[in-house]
């Protein structure tokens, strides 16, 4: 099976784990996953993630987090795609759930949330939404 959207599926696993109620959700590793894992972690979206080593490229734990048997994940969606990619300048940058939740973007500083980038003064790719 060959994956044209490895970031779709990051989020399509975290979606099917946090409502199937699991602990955790592995997928395969890269940099930019790190850096998305990252970003839901410093705000409060996951619990925690880190790498586990294998003969391939490793495997990335994402620990997911709940409040009252509840996932703080309410809804995750790709917004850029390999066929049709988003971009945003300051500006444009979009406001998620009208600020409850968060736009996570490439930028020339890397991984940004949409309140980082606004504050930096630059846009970039919109990957996903998040709230």
């Amino acid at each position: 099976m060959s994956m044209t959207d490895p970031i779709a599926d990051m989020l399509t696993r975290i979606r099917n784990a946090s409502r199937a109620g699991h602990r955790y959700a592995d997928v395969p590793c890269s940099n930019l996953k790190i850096d998305i894992a990252r970003t839901l972690y410093e705000r409060g979206f996951v619990r925690g993630f880190r790498k586990i080593e294998d003969e391939k490229q490793g495997m990335l734990r994402i620990y997911l987090a709940y409040r009252g048997g509840r996932s703080l994940i309410v809804g995750l969606k790709r917004i850029s795609k390999p066929g049709c990619r988003v971009y945003a300048g300051v500006r444009e940058i979009p406001r998620v759930m009208g600020g409850r939740g968060m736009a996570v973007l490439t930028t020339p500083r890397g991984v940004l949330t949409d309140a980082e980038a606004r504050k930096h003064g630059i846009g970039g790719e919109v990957l996903l939404h998040v709230w």
